[in-house]
Parts: structure tokens; C-alpha cells; sequence
């Protein structure tokens, strides 16, 4: 549950978080059932990336009403098979640090569970931090809106950056990595709206549970 939180920030902390600590632990949802979970494709753990200098961000203007519903009519889908939208926590205001604002949601899931993707896109990033820990970041067919996926347990076989992938394609599996709470395995998910994507770690952060909830009610 850590905060790999999307703001403008650094490629180590994207979209605004300073430093990511573990939160309160929410009430998991129920979990699916154990036959649901594919193996994971155990791979090997790259080494952690060093920081590049952030450019100087770039205003991206408050998010609107039409950019929720503008990924609502896209339908995406909960990342973690099995849980319903209503049924999500709602975990973006929580304070990390004492004063920095989560902007991101975290779903629990055993470990090893299948993360897919929630929107179809291109995988732009696969970056190792140390508070997100294994991450994808993914843009959106337009590239107007890009997903980051944190604290994998390891990757789906293949994954490349730059590869096309659909909603549903399994991008890893559900750990701990980072400065996720070994004993608490989540994904960490959240989604921002971008000028320049290949600013992939800059955008202005979107509550992920008013998306997928706006969706499912579609």
C-alpha cells in the first residue's frame, strides 16, 4: 500500500509523493478464489534503476469532470480479477507521511495474484524504485492518460516496454516489492492525465475508484 503516488515528481517517486509509507491497512475486499490465481512467471528481479534529473514539471491544469468521464466511456476494468468496482476502497485521500495525500488505489490480493491491464495501451515503462518496487507504467491509446501499476511481485513473461497490450493482459502478479508491507501484498494502481508521455512519470493524478466505479455503471 505504499505510495509509488502519480504527481509531478520524480521517475523514483512519480506524481508528486516526496517518499512512500505503508498505510493504515484498509478492509481487503473479498479475495477470489484460489483457482482463479494463474502461477506466477517467477523472473528475475532487475536492479533498482538510478533516479534521472527530473526536467522541470510542466503544468497540466486541474483535473476535470470530462477527464473522469472520458475514462469511464473507455470501460476499464478492476486490475485484479474478481472484485467488483462498488466493492473497492477508496484509499486516494489517505495521508501518507502524515501530510502527503495517497492519490492512488491500493487493492489487496494474495500474492501471486494476476494484475491486468485495465485499459488497453502501449507499456511505455517498466521501472524498478525503491518504494514501487517493480512498476508498468502504461499509456493509453491516446496517450492522453496513463496507468501505473506498483509493488509486483515480478513480471508477466515477456513483457516488454513498448509492447501493445489489451485490456485484460496479465502486465504481473500481486506482491510486496518496494516499501510494500511484506505481510500485506497489494497492488498499488493509479492513474494520471499527461501532456507529454514521454514525461511517463509526470501527470495530474485521477481518483482511480471514481473511474472504475463511473465505468461499471455505464
Amino acid at each position: 500500500m505504499a505510495g509509488t503516488d502519480l504527481t509531478i515528481g520524480t521517475p523514483e517517486q512519480p506524481f508528486t509523493s516526496p517518499r512512500a509509507d505503508a498505510p493504515t491497512v484498509p478492509t481487503a475486499p473479498a479475495a477470489p478464489t484460489a483457482s482463479t490465481f494463474a502461477a506466477p512467471q517467477v523472473q528475475q528481479t532487475p536492479q533498482v534503476q538510478q533516479t534521472p534529473q527530473a526536467p522541470s514539471p510542466g503544468a497540466t491544469g486541474s483535473v476535470t469532470q470530462s477527464d473522469i468521464m472520458a475514462l469511464a466511456q473507455r470501460h476499464p476494468i478492476v486490475p485484479i480479477s474478481g472484485i467488483a468496482a462498488d466493492k473497492l476502497p477508496d484509499t486516494f485521500d489517505e495521508l501518507r507521511g502524515g501530510t502527503r495525500k495517497h492519490e492512488a488505489l491500493d487493492i489487496l490480493a494474495p500474492r501471486g495474484t494476476p494484475v491486468h491491464s485495465a485499459d488497453d495501451g502501449t507499456a511505455i515503462k517498466l521501472f524498478t524504485s525503491k518504494a514501487g518496487g517493480l512498476t508498468v507504467y502504461v499509456a493509453g491509446p491516446a496517450q492522453r492518460f496513463v496507468y501505473y501499476y506498483a509493488h509486483l511481485d515480478s513480471y508477466a513473461s515477456g513483457l516488454a516496454e513498448g509492447q501493445i497490450l489489451h485490456k485484460g493482459d496479465v502486465l504481473g502478479y500481486v506482491g510486496s516489492s518496494g516499501n510494500g508491507d511484506p505481510n500485506v501484498p497489494h497492488l498499488h494502481f493509479a492513474i494520471a492525465r499527461t501532456n507529454n508521455i514521454r514525461d511517463w512519470w509526470k501527470g495530474e493524478p485521477i481518483n482511480p475508484t471514481t473511474v472504475l466505479q463511473a465505468a461499471a455503471q455505464r
